[in-house]
């Protein structure tokens, strides 16, 4: 069997600094996830690249800026990458998602299926344009979104003091929505973190910071695999590529880091002794084999074919040959808690 020859770096997507509605300056952002060991971190404040003149590296941190783009109704929220160039929101969604592309960049739909009802303060934003079919990818599981799913009168004291414990995982109709697009082309998931570090006043005596920066860069996390280690000493631009092209491409897994450290996880195809990892597309005349490796204990992963789960496996390393076209993927459950998702791998 061929080796594994990946590098897997750790880092979070989608935070928001004082240049929209996030709590702390954009360096001060870099230095607490820095401080928490991630390999990159992706700020994406609301219609604005102010934060582009601290790109750069944070000590072993790599610092990025994108944009979070909306519509006129504030719908249609869509992460930006891999752009220089700001772009006005009043034109319509499919046309900002076309211009991303033609600027050279690529995105993520932001919490597409979002519903919660419990303040007008706090309305939902999905994503309303599945006309649209230029995007690259969907934020499967956005923590703000999910922690805000189901938050009560009654429970929301125990999900400000415990927001990674009440965690929501995603919703099934994003989740089935993301295998089906698979069916017709590649479409990256990713996890956001949709960190802000609100400051609220409590009875106008103190302010709390709710869902500090390092909580949120604790929880959920995205893996990404280079074919090549990032050298610190190398230009910015280069290593920052390097990182943006494995999202771009979707070679990632995603996961609640909270519940375990999902390092090491690896769900890949060998067809014709050569390794493919996650999205790709793979031929099943080829005989390709699937093989999971699970860096844990104590848990349950499934495999799933079209949204329905055709194995459930419990050890480490698993492999198997699929009879079936379509979408394959991976999910972990640990601790009774879902914690690691895969990308899908197609096979035609």
């Amino acid at each position: 069997m061929p080796n594994w020859q990946f590098f897997e770096y750790v880092g979070v997507i989608h935070c928001h600094s004082k240049f929209s509605d996030g709590g702390e300056y954009p360096d001060e952002i870099a230095k607490i996830a820095d401080d928490v060991k991630l390999d990159f971190l992706v700020l994406t404040d609301h219609n604005t690249l102010r934060a582009k003149q601290f790109e750069g590296y944070y000590n072993n941190l790599v610092f990025i800026v994108g944009v979070e783009l909306n519509d006129k109704n504030n719908k249609n929220h869509y992460l930006a990458l891999g752009i220089d160039k700001s772009i006005n929101t009043r034109i319509s969604s499919s046309d900002y998602v076309t211009k991303v592309n033609d600027l050279g960049g690529f995105g993520f739909i932001a919490h597409p299926d979002e519903m919660r009802d419990y303040s007008e303060k706090y309305p939902p934003f999905p994503w309303t344009n599945w006309e649209c079919n230029d995007f690259t990818g969907i934020e499967i599981w956005n923590h703000m979104s999910e922690w805000l799913e189901n938050l009560t009168e009654e429970n929301k004291y125990y999900k400000v003091r415990h927001p990674r414990k009440s965690l929501n995982p995603p919703k099934d109709i994003t989740l089935q929505r993301w295998d089906k697009l698979n069916l017709e082309r590649p479409v990256v998931g990713i996890a956001g973190a949709d960190a802000h570090a609100h400051k609220v006043n409590v009875l106008g005596l103190f302010q709390v910071e709710v869902f500090p920066y390092k909580v949120m860069f604790l929880t959920l996390r995205n893996h990404i695999w280079l074919d090549e280690k990032i050298n610190i000493a190398n230009n910015f631009d280069y290593n920052k590529n390097l990182i943006l092209n494995a999202l771009k491409n979707g070679n990632l897994f995603f996961a609640n880091d909270f519940i375990d450290d999902s390092s090491g996880f690896k769900f890949y195809a060998i067809e014709n002794d050569v390794i493919h990892n996650s999205l790709a597309t793979v031929s099943l005349s080829n005989n390709p084999k699937l093989v999971v490796n699970i860096p844990s204990s104590e848990f349950v992963a499934n495999i799933l074919h079209n949204s329905k789960v055709i194995k459930q496996v419990t050890s480490n390393d698993f492999e198997f040959k699929p009879k079936e076209k379509g979408v394959y993927r991976v999910e972990v459950i640990k601790n009774q808690k879902k914690w690691i998702f895969s990308n899908p791998i197609r096979l035609i």
